[in-house]
């Protein structure tokens, strides 16, 4: 690799590999791609080529460990989770690459053209197998380092990786499958699931829960383990998933939908239309957590988990009802109105004589934003009701507002005319928000067709 390296002194290379060697995955992947067009300098090129390496060394190894990979983290210190310290996973790979490099290699070649689910996999068992039995038989360094690792990260860390690593060749069959689990399950991908599991425990009596951490590990979203485990138990009652060690990954899901109920309340509607929408994408989280526990879990209603569901469900609507309503005050905000006397008569008129507040429409705009971002929950969540007579009432403020400026522009009452076509255009936004974009586009249109009849 040194040949390769011209462009850079010897004692840089060095600096650069150990950097990229003791990188995160997703930081070597995104040197990666910043590097792809490096192009004819010489320095640049070496790195690229010194990248390249690494990350095809670690896109073989987290095939090869698939079912660990994702619980090696951190400092793998989380009393709430199986977790592992990063560094674990790159000891025993040093450890294999340290005594079998030619069963590395072969597996090296097998992952070009292997295909989880159709193609074999036995490289990969195979090589895990033989880390298994390097960490207990003892004497090889980076084994021995992986296990202190893991030691010092949780109680019996050790063996709980040991465990994981025995249970590796169930977990793969089942990572590949775990699309169809997810997603509409028939009978016989029901029965496969089933199988999987009994494969796990039949491994080690107290295999399940580890078994399900791996499956979780996988998942973008790991709360959906719990749909797995209802499938697997065949929808348990509360009272028998709570007093089973898969009790956990229930808790898991109820105290999600807390945090993320605190986060929902928490958000600041000044801070921006960004926040605003991820506020509305955790609404819709939350709706998916909440549908997910009742279908999986036979609840009892009045007590335990039954009952705090049902305060969850509710707390939802009541959290997101109380920022519709704000929604509507901040846009009543944005859009001023003042008294005037029209026709001998006061009443309340939009005022234009300053342009609109920056701070008034930035909160409007992030909770129109949020209402709009919660459309597809609405129903599921308990607030469509809500929602709808909020954004009806809403809309009904646009149009007639924008009729009162149209109105006034139109017999000269507004001292400077881009005032008004300031807040016309963010009648038309809101437009936009509240009904769609075709509402948008009808006020624009009257504002260009006023300006042109000027």
């Amino acid at each position: 690799m040194e040949d390769q390296m011209a462009g850079l002194p010897e004692q840089k290379i060095a600096i650069v590999r150990n950097l990229v060697q003791s990188a995160p995955d997703g930081v070597v992947g995104g040197l990666q791609a910043a590097l792809m067009n490096a192009g004819a300098d010489p320095a640049l090129s070496s790195v690229r080529r010194l990248v390249e390496v690494e990350a095809a060394d670690r896109r073989l190894r987290n095939a090869v460990f698939i079912a660990i990979a994702p619980l090696c983290v951190g400092d793998g210190r989380d009393p709430d989770r199986l977790r592992f310290p990063a560094q674990v996973l790159a000891a025993i790979w040093r450890g294999l690459k340290a005594i079998c490099p030619r069963e590395i290699e072969y597996a090296a070649f097998w992952l070009i053209d292997y295909r989880a689910g159709e193609t074999s996999a036995e490289p990969f068992d195979d090589l895990v197998s033989r880390a298994l039995a390097g960490m207990r038989a003892g004497g090889q360094p980076d084994f021995e380092r992986a296990l202190t690792l893991a030691e010092g990260a949780r109680e019996n860390g050790g063996r709980e990786l040991c465990a994981c690593l025995e249970l590796s060749a169930v977990a793969r069959e089942a990572i590949a499958r775990l699309p169809e689990w997810i997603g509409r399950l028939s009978e016989e991908r029901a029965a496969v699931a089933r199988l999987a599991y009994k494969d796990a425990v039949s491994i080690s009596e107290d295999s399940g829960p580890r078994f399900f951490e791996m499956l979780a590990g996988q998942l973008a979203e790991p709360w959906r383990v719990l749909r797995i485990i209802s499938v697997v138990m065949d929808k348990p009652s509360e009272a028998y998933l709570a007093g089973s060690e898969l009790a956990v990954f229930a808790e898991r899901v109820f105290q999600a939908v807390d945090d993320g109920l605190a986060e929902v309340g928490r958000f600041d509607a000044g801070a921006g239309v960004a926040q605003a929408r991820a506020a509305g994408k955790l609404v819709d989280i939350i709706t998916h957590q909440i549908g997910l526990i009742d279908e999986a879990i036979e609840l009892a209603r009045e007590t335990g988990w039954g009952k705090r569901l049902a305060n969850e469900r509710r707390n939802l609507a009541q959290t997101v009802e109380r920022r519709l309503r704000e929604a509507e005050r901040a846009m009543m905000a944005a859009l001023p109105r003042a008294p005037m006397r029209v026709a001998r008569v006061m009443k309340d008129m939009p005022r234009l004589t300053e342009a609109p507040d920056g701070a008034a429409v930035n909160r409007a705009m992030s909770l129109l934003n949020f209402a709009e971002e919660i459309r597809s929950s609405a129903n599921y969540g308990g607030f469509a009701s809500m929602r709808t007579k909020v954004l009806e009432s809403l809309g009904e403020a646009i149009d007639i507002y924008v009729e009162e400026v149209l109105d006034m522009m139109r017999h000269g009452e507004v001292e400077d005319p881009a005032i008004g076509h300031a807040y016309l255009n963010l009648a038309a936004t809101f437009a936009g928000l509240v009904r769609d974009r075709r509402a948008a586009e009808v006020v624009r249109r009257r504002a260009a067709a006023l300006t042109a009849a000027a």
